[in-house]
């Protein structure tokens, strides 16, 4: 399903391929040679995402841009199963696998991998070839790597960050972020199904 968002309407190349259950909403673009499957939501909220040449977007995958944090993926990438990406840059053949997630201002450096569960923090960079075990966190730029039970080290850097700046902007309170939130997403009550035919 391809929809209109904030009067932005998706670019799908003629040699890209959309799943009929996938929704890809607002300013994206997805060049050829390009795989969204079943289940995967691409959503630019009000920024961009451009998905580069045969890429794929593998099912229940989510990839969400925002003003100020687009999102970039490269050619020749694979985004897992369950996987999150907001507002990160992908380089060329990175690996992206399943249940894996990227938060805002990540940078995924050429044939990188973020490995089955890892997480990527806000703001943090992958060097290229650099790879993050399973289950592992990557942190901090340039990227230091910890498992996940070293928690009071990863906060360590974390909060260094800014990730409620960053994700939420300068929100003090859950009540106010939530407030804000929900405004936010209120666009989506102007949206507009623009699938085409050939596309059903």
């Amino acid at each position: 399903m391809l929809i209109e968002h904030r009067g932005a309407q998706p670019v799908i190349h003629d040699d890209a391929y959309v799943a009929p259950t996938a929704v890809v909403s607002g300013d994206v673009t997805v060049a050829a040679g390009s795989r969204i499957l079943h289940g995967a939501v691409v959503t630019a909220e009000n920024g961009a995402i451009r998905i580069g040449e045969s890429t794929v977007v593998m099912e229940n995958a989510l990839v969400r841009a925002r003003a100020g944090h687009n999102v970039s993926i490269g050619d020749s990438v694979m985004v897992g199963p369950h996987a999150h990406i907001n507002g990160a840059t992908i380089d060329d053949e990175a690996f992206i696998a399943t249940g894996a997630s990227l938060f805002p201002g990540s940078v995924i450096g050429t044939g990188a991998e973020v490995r089955i569960n890892a997480v990527v923090q806000v703001n943090t960079v992958l060097t290229t070839g650099e790879v993050v075990p399973i289950g592992w966190v990557a942190v901090g730029n340039p990227a230091r790597l910890f498992s996940p039970d070293r928690h009071n080290e990863i906060w360590a850097i974390q909060k260094t960050l800014d990730f409620t700046g960053t994700v939420y902007g300068p929100a003090t309170s859950m009540r106010e972020i939530m407030q804000g939130q929900s405004e936010f997403y209120a666009a989506h009550r102007g949206d507009r199904d623009v699938t085409g035919p050939e596309t059903q």
